[in-house]
């Protein structure tokens, strides 16, 4: 039997829109201070769409800085793999909206959702079809435009999400020392009920109903999403870094979803992870769903701190419930 392809992240790009939201703004819309947002969640600022702008457009832009970046171009391109809460519509699915705007001729790919854990999916998704051979590039992206699906007079969640997108070109691994090295993924559905968007599907087709009650925005209870995002995040990292060996101590770069500074804290301790090996952008952008780990990775570029060779940890919690945590080594 053949030994399985490992794959690598080979190039990222990221892009957010140019429009800021900041606590001040949101001050002026919702019963709500900068003071109680800094605590509770831990965000500055936001960065946000203006009206006509898709989440196709921001992973079109996300993913010509990723082809630049690399030296390829769209037609070099073989799958892509979108995972987003926020498609352009119901169907066609984004990826092949983005297909077209890239001119990724000869491309196929899909819409892959999973909220906040959708771009940790993606990147698995896209590295088992380099695992099998079928593929030698895979383009993975995250892209949400949240801001579409909120409330802004819901202070509970108005002030949490932003808009953004980060796409990965993945490619076989030249050896052992670099690329992806094990992964632990798991839904609990039983969640569902606490973060989800109820309009617009088949159980609540749109309609006049749907829009006076607020269905097509998201509805979530903070208190159990926070309570689950704490136990279960640190639950799978630490089940993983066993699996390989490994304790918090020798992870150089820990890149977790951005979803409050609250988790991403309690589950760095936990961890036992080293003083500034953890990333956090969280004041820059807020939650953008399935975004922040790319922005987050994109962070630690920036920061220096995520080098060739740095032994990397991603994890996410998102709606569903879905949990995903992924162990690699950098490759650039």
């Amino acid at each position: 039997m053949n030994k399985p392809i490992r794959a690598k992240i080979s190039a990222l790009g990221t892009y957010v829109p140019p429009r800021l939201l900041t606590n001040a703004d949101l001050e002026r819309m919702v019963d709500t201070n900068n003071e109680w947002i800094l605590s509770r969640v831990g965000i500055r600022e936001r960065h946000i769409v203006d009206p006509g702008v898709a989440t196709s457009d921001l992973a079109v832009e996300a993913s010509k800085k990723a082809l630049q970046q690399r030296g390829l171009t769209p037609a070099d391109i073989e799958l892509i793999v979108l995972g987003t809460v926020t498609p352009d519509m119901l169907f066609p699915s984004t990826a092949c909206v983005v297909q077209n705007k890239l001119g990724a001729k000869g491309a196929w790919g899909f819409d892959l959702s999973a909220a906040c854990s959708a771009f940790v999916y993606s990147l698995q998704v896209g590295a088992q079809f380099i695992a099998t051979g079928a593929h030698k590039r895979v383009l993975a992206i995250g892209s949400d435009v949240m801001s579409s699906i909120i409330d802004y007079t819901d202070r509970a969640t108005c002030v949490i999400f932003g808009d953004g997108a980060g796409a990965a070109m993945l490619e076989p691994a030249e050896n052992d020392e670099e690329g992806f090295i094990d992964f632990i993924h798991e839904v609990d559905g039983s969640g569902g009920q606490f973060l989800y968007m109820p309009g617009g599907g088949s159980l609540h087709p749109s309609s006049k109903e749907t829009v006076a009650n607020k269905m097509h925005y998201v509805h979530q209870d903070g208190q159990q999403v926070f309570k689950f995002a704490v136990r279960k995040q640190a639950e799978l990292c630490l089940k993983l870094l066993e699996r390989n060996g490994l304790k918090g101590s020798d992870i150089d770069v820990f890149i977790p979803h951005q979803a409050n500074l609250r988790i991403i804290n309690a589950t760095a301790e936990r961890l036992g992870l080293r003083n500034g090996n953890v990333i956090i952008n969280i004041d820059r952008y807020g939650n953008t769903t399935a975004a922040t780990i790319p922005l987050a990775m994109n962070t630690a570029i920036e920061q220096g701190k995520l080098k060739k060779g740095s032994l990397v940890m991603l994890a996410s919690v998102g709606a569903g419930f879905t949990v995903g945590a992924t162990l690699l080594r950098w490759a650039f």
